[in-house]
C-alpha cells in the first residue's frame, strides 16, 4: 500500500502510524481526531475501550455547511464540537491529529475546542 501513495501521503501515514503508538482514547479522556480534505473537516471524538464514536462533527452537517476548511472555520467548529462535549459531560480529550503537521487549520480546530473549555 504504502508504494502506490504520493511522497506527501507517505510521510502523513508515518506520522499518524507513530502518533498512534502513543495515543489512546479511554472513557474519562477520549481521543479526539481530525480528518480534513480539500473541501471538508471531519473530527470525531473517540472512546477506544469501547470502540463507539462518542461525538462527531463535521462540515457535511447542515449547520456547518457554509464553513469552509480554512483557520476560520476550524475554529468555529472546534467551539460547536466544543459544546456538544460540554453537553455530554466531556471536560479533557486526547488530540490525535491523524498524522497532519499542528499548524493551520488542525491548530485552530484545537485552539477553538480549547477555547470552548476542553482540555486537551
Amino acid at each position: 500500500m504504502l508504494r502506490k501513495l504520493n511522497d506527501k501521503a507517505r510521510r502523513r501515514l508515518h506520522r499518524k502510524i507513530h502518533i498512534r503508538k502513543s495515543v489512546y482514547g479511554t472513557a474519562e479522556r477520549p481521543r479526539m481526531t481530525v480528518t480534513k480534505s480539500n473541501k471538508n473537516l471531519y473530527v470525531q471524538v473517540i472512546n477506544d475501550d469501547e470502540g463507539k464514536t462518542l461525538a462527531s462533527i463535521s462540515t457535511m452537517e447542515k449547520d456547518f455547511a457554509a464553513l469552509k476548511p480554512t483557520t476560520e472555520g476550524a475554529a468555529k467548529l472546534g467551539e460547536a464540537l466544543g459544546a456538544r462535549l460540554k453537553d455530554k459531560n466531556i471536560t479533557s480529550v486526547v488530540f490525535d491529529r491523524n498524522g497532519y503537521l499542528y499548524h493551520g487549520v488542525v491548530k485552530a480546530l484545537a485552539d477553538g475546542t480549547r477555547k470552548a473549555g476542553i482540555q486537551f
